[in-house]
C-alpha cells in the first residue's frame, strides 16, 4: 500500500493546496495531510483551526488523514510508515529550495519525494497571498475550496 505525506502549514488551506492534494490521491492509496506548526511561531489561525478546516474538506474521503505535527517531515513520513511526501510547487522559484529538501530526506531516510506542481490556474494562489488579502480587508473566498466540495 502506497502512503504519502503532503506536508505544510496551510494558513489557511488554499484552492491551490487542494488541487495538489486531490491529485495526489490518484496516485497513491492514503494520503496524510500534515498541518505543520512552529509553537514560536503561530499563525493567524490555530492548529486546531487548520486541522478542523483541512479535515472537513475531506469528511467524506476515507483516503485522507489530517493531523497536526511539528518537526521534520520525513520523521512524521516514517512515523505513519509513508514512503513518500508530496511536495506543491506552485512557482518555478520554488523548485531550488523544494529540491534541496528532497535531498536532504533522502540523505537521511528511504522517503521519496514525489513533486506535484499546481495546474497553472492554481499557481498563483499561495498561503501568503490569502493571508495577505485579510490583512487588508478583502475576501478571499475565491480562493479557497469550500468544505466538502472535492
Amino acid at each position: 500500500m502506497k502512503t504519502a505525506v503532503f506536508p505544510g502549514s496551510f494558513d489557511p488551506f488554499t484552492i491551490g493546496h487542494k488541487d495538489i492534494a486531490d491529485r495526489a490521491l490518484k496516485i497513491f492509496d492514503n494520503l496524510i495531510i500534515g498541518i505543520g506548526f512552529n509553537i514560536n511561531k503561530p499563525g493567524k489561525f490555530s492548529v486546531e483551526e487548520r486541522v478542523k478546516a483541512v479535515a472537513e474538506i475531506y469528511a467524506d474521503e476515507p483516503k485522507v488523514k489530517v493531523l497536526a505535527y511539528s518537526g521534520l517531515t520525513v520523521e512524521l513520513a516514517k512515523k505513519m510508515d509513508a514512503k513518500f511526501i508530496v511536495r506543491g510547487i506552485r512557482e518555478v522559484k520554488d523548485f531550488e529550495y523544494e529540491r534541496n529538501l528532497a535531498d536532504t530526506n533522502a540523505a537521511i531516510s528511504d522517503v521519496e519525494t514525489v513533486f506535484l506542481p499546481a495546474r497553472p490556474e492554481y499557481g498563483f494562489v499561495s498561503s501568503s497571498m490569502v493571508r495577505e488579502l485579510i490583512a487588508n480587508g478583502y475576501n478571499p473566498s475565491e480562493f479557497l475550496p469550500a468544505p466538502g466540495n472535492h
